[in-house]
């Protein structure tokens, strides 16, 4: 088992994913949509930490 939630693999894959959402969203100039997407990408590893603790 993971000592922290940085360990958990889920988590890394989560965060990778969320990164990925803000590269891939820079030029969207849909600002609301660029938000909401990026946001609750940025809940996934969020709550994993979050329920991990």
């Amino acid at each position: 088992m993971a000592d922290r939630f940085e360990g958990l693999d889920v988590w890394k894959r989560a965060a990778r994913l969320s990164a990925e959402l803000y590269k891939e969203t820079r030029a969207c100039r849909d600002f609301g949509f660029r938000d909401q997407i990026t946001r609750s990408g940025l809940s996934v590893p969020s709550n994993i930490a979050e329920g991990y603790e």
